[in-house]
């Protein structure tokens, strides 16, 4: 019994695997130009939520310096 169940173990194992393969080739991948234009956009999306983050932190530091450390 335990032979039988070790090798039912293994089998799915191995099916297992090859429903991913199987699903890994149904998937549309993108073209190069389509992943270089996505990557830029994310980048650039990026860049300017990271460069308002900068601004509002750098605001309010100012911000709580004058208040609370009188200017210094």
């Amino acid at each position: 019994m335990a032979k039988t169940m070790a090798t039912t173990k293994r089998g799915s194992r191995f099916r297992f695997i090859g429903n991913i393969y199987a699903e890994l080739r149904k998937v549309t991948w993108p073209t190069r130009p389509e992943t270089i234009r996505l990557t830029l956009i994310v980048l650039a999306v990026v860049l300017v939520i990271g460069g308002f983050l900068f601004a509002v932190d750098y605001g309010f530091t100012h911000l709580v310096r004058s208040v609370f450390l009188r200017g210094g």
